[in-house]
């Protein structure tokens, strides 16, 4: 079957260990189920694991790919939690498993014909979405469904920064924040990002440095060094930032005297659990709230969704077509 893998591990010229090829079909253990891809999205953990950050050279060759939707051995239309963890271990929080991964880590990924998966991680699809919309809801959309709703503990008629317009996690932030009644202000350092980002449906949107018309509930970030220092200082006295990834770098300035004088709030986020798959699922399905999608391709042409990515010429989420 087809398949993308990582087959080398390289910081420098992650694309250089991607190879795109056939492979053998998945094994099937007991308690797993069987899944035939139609549609599977790419996220910016794929190329942090062609990089080596969460995948050790040990384990490589690797099927990447977190995301997926498909139809599995009872003819049913799935969509694939990503999630491989026991909730037991996490208090009934299974992203709280101290020994979690996602697929692509430890278990074949989701960017292959075929994958199996562990019949807990397969959720029903609704007719309402395609695969490719389906595809992109249990990693990106999840990551921001959990920060929104559950860490964050936002209402309606508040005010919420995302960072970072265009990339899959701020698209489904801007997406989900403006249907469940939220103020949306988006940033980015491209104009044409901040245009995309008012036509999405925040209700402005601001270069990176830009003084804000007012101090906001809430920042999702994704970004890391590069917004942190405007994420900590745009919030009131008792807003919160929630932390799902840092794109440009792990290691800001905490600005410490701004979180304890006006009792700020960092939280961290990862993914979501099946639970909350299962409600986005049922969101989109009543709300009519769909994806960003920035392109559908053939799964054999994945190399240039992989090079688009690494450019940062995206915005929404690509997505890789087996049907």
């Amino acid at each position: 079957m087809l398949a993308v893998r990582a087959v080398r591990i390289d910081p420098d010229d992650p694309l250089s260990g991607l190879e795109i090829g056939e492979v053998p079909e998945p094994e099937v253990p007991d308690g797993w189920a069987l899944v035939h891809i139609r549609a599977a999205a790419l996220n910016h953990h794929d190329l942090w694991s062609l990089k080596g950050v969460g995948l050790a050279p040990e384990r490589l060759p690797m099927i990447l790919g977190c995301d997926a939707a498909g139809v599995d051995e009872q003819g049913n239309e799935v969509i694939v939690h990503a999630v491989i963890a026991d909730p037991d271990a996490g208090d009934g929080d299974e992203t709280l498993d101290p020994r979690r991964s996602l697929l692509s880590e430890i278990h074949p990924g989701t960017l292959a014909e075929r994958i199996a998966v562990p019949r807990r991680n397969i959720l029903p699809k609704p007719a309402s979405l395609s695969f490719p919309e389906a595809a992109c809801l249990p990693t990106a959309w999840l990551t921001a469904y959990r920060m929104l709703f559950t860490r964050a503990s936002l209402r309606p008629g508040d005010t919420v920064v995302v960072h970072g317009a265009g990339g899959g996690v701020a698209t489904a932030l801007i997406v989900l924040a403006r249907a469940a009644g939220f103020r949306v202000w988006a940033t980015s350092r491209d104009a044409s990002k901040r245009e995309r980002a008012v036509a999405l449906g925040a209700h402005d949107a601001f270069a990176p440095e830009d003084r804000l018309p007012a101090r906001v509930d809430a920042v999702m970030e994704t970004v890391g060094r590069a917004t942190w220092k405007q994420s900590i200082r745009a919030l009131r006295t008792g807003g919160v930032v929630v932390v799902s990834g840092a794109t440009t770098g792990d290691d800001p300035s905490a600005d410490l005297t701004q979180v304890f004088f006006m009792q700020r709030s960092v939280i961290g986020s990862t993914m979501g659990t099946r639970g909350e798959l299962e409600r986005l699922i049922r969101f989109c399905d009543v709300s009519g709230v769909r994806p960003v999608i920035d392109s559908v391709r053939p799964l054999s042409e994945a190399r240039s969704g992989f090079e688009r990515m690494l450019g940062g010429e995206g915005f929404g989420k690509i997505v890789f077509s087996l049907e």
